[in-house]
């Protein structure tokens, strides 16, 4: 079900909120357009994490521990390459830029007055 536009538009100031508070978290959180999911890290990293179950195995399977750990290490890997995201954005572009004679909590004091005057409606 999509969202109304008066909601869509009180998820984009949550958004502008939460940059301007904290952007380390912010852009950690989010979805960045700039940052996507690469078809090619995931094939290849899954292709490398199965090489590395096969080195492990052979390597349980010879009784030697150097092939074993080595498997374990391409494993890994592979699995660090396919979660990596790569970064097609504009370089130097920063997120969370906020204004700086806003005060910092106004939103958040705004959705409680209008939360407050919400309840006293109701009794």
């Amino acid at each position: 079900m999509p969202l109304s536009e008066h909601e869509q538009k009180l998820l984009e100031q949550l958004e502008k909120q939460l940059h301007e508070d904290d952007p380390k978290f912010a852009n950690s959180m989010g979805s960045d357009p700039g940052r996507s999911w690469s078809t090619r890290h995931v094939v290849i990293g899954v292709l490398c994490a199965l090489a590395g179950v096969f080195l492990l195995l052979v390597g349980v399977t010879l009784q030697n521990i150097f092939v074993g750990v080595l498997g374990f290490v391409v494993m890994g890997g592979g699995v660090y390459f396919a979660t990596m995201r790569s970064s097609r954005g504009r370089p130097g572009s920063k997120a969370g830029t906020g204004k700086a004679g806003k005060p910092r909590n106004s939103f958040m004091s705004s959705l409680e007055d209008r939360w407050d005057e919400r309840r006293r409606g109701e009794s």
